[in-house]
C-alpha cells in the first residue's frame, strides 16, 4: 500500500511541475475582441459603408478604436454634409411672393 501512495503522491508532484511550467495567459483588456455592435442598414449606401466600417475594430485592440470611430464619425458628418448640398426643388420666385400681395 505504500506503493501506490508514493506513486501516487508522484503523480501529483508530476502534475503540480507540469502545472508550474505553463503559466496562465494573463488578461489583458486591450486585446482585440468582438465588439457585436448590431448595424442595421439605412439604405444610404455611404452611410452603410460608414457603419460596417465599425466592424474593424473587432479586429483591432482597444487603443486602434479610436482611429476606426474618428474615420467612421468624419464618414457620417460628410455625408450629412452632402445631404445638405444637393440641389432640392426650387423654391418659389421672387416674382410669385410680389403678385400675392
Amino acid at each position: 500500500m505504500s506503493e501506490s501512495v508514493s506513486e501516487a503522491q508522484a503523480v501529483a508532484q508530476a502534475a503540480a511541475i507540469v502545472t508550474e511550467a505553463e503559466p496562465e495567459p494573463e488578461y489583458d483588456p486591450a486585446a482585440p475582441a468582438p465588439v457585436n455592435v448590431p448595424r442595421t442598414p439605412t439604405g444610404n449606401a455611404e452611410v452603410d459603408a460608414q457603419l460596417e466600417r465599425v466592424a474593424d475594430v473587432d479586429h483591432l485592440a482597444t487603443d486602434g478604436h479610436i482611429e476606426v470611430y474618428e474615420d467612421v464619425h468624419r464618414g457620417l458628418r460628410d455625408a450629412l454634409t452632402a445631404l445638405d448640398a444637393r440641389p432640392g426643388p426650387p423654391g418659389p420666385s421672387p416674382t410669385y411672393h410680389q403678385s400675392r400681395s
